[in-house]
């Protein structure tokens, strides 16, 4: 699926206003939780559940990987439901899924299918979520430095407490290897111009 024109710009700039509210900048670490307090959408884990609800239990112990988060609608009002038993960094992205949605005015839907129990997916809706997450969460300034050698994957990831899928995924979506590459080549082309 592609993005509709526009989006990636739009996702970017809504990414460095939602930053500049939290006063964090490009190389500063994105914590979902605070962004959902400064959102005012409850998050509650998975976990709190598990003790008295048995499919709560089964997805956070017995099959982790089946659920990662949802949002759930009362009205207008917004609540994040996730599951804890992931890693930190990997919940990080959970809930940055989830907020961007909000951030975008996604309209609420249904989650299954009533007749056939089936998930209702909305592909547009889940590709922009992912790309206004990763904006979020790795910015491109910091996507550039990294592949300008400022900072290692591992120090970047640690920083900005990421999994390396998500480092690496940002890494190829702004292209910043290809850009360094890019930008050393116009620079020995203007050494070679001056030099002449």
């Amino acid at each position: 699926m592609k993005l509709r024109r526009g989006f990636k710009k739009e996702a970017s700039e809504l990414a460095e206003e939602v930053r500049g509210e939290l006063r964090l900048g490009p190389f500063d670490c994105l914590d979902p939780r605070r962004l959902a307090q400064h959102l005012e959408i409850p998050i509650i884990p998975l976990s709190e559940y598990s003790d008295i609800c048995k499919d709560a239990q089964y997805l956070f112990s017995i099959e982790p990987d089946a659920f990662s988060a949802v949002t759930v609608f009362d009205n207008h009002q917004r609540l994040i439901m996730h599951n804890d038993s992931h890693s930190v960094p990997r919940q990080n992205s959970n809930l940055a899924h989830e907020l961007s949605h909000g951030l975008l005015l996604h309209e609420p839907a249904a989650a299954l299918d009533k007749k056939t129990g089936c998930r209702i997916w909305d592909p547009t809706n889940e590709e922009e979520a992912d790309w206004l997450a990763g904006e979020l969460l790795v910015t491109n300034k910091m996507a550039l430095a990294v592949a300008r050698g400022r900072f290692t994957p591992q120090h970047a990831m640690t920083k900005l407490c990421v999994s390396r899928q998500m480092l690496e995924w940002r890494l190829n979506m702004t292209g910043a290897f290809k850009r360094v590459q890019f930008e050393k080549a116009k620079r020995r082309k203007r050494r070679k111009i001056v030099s002449r």
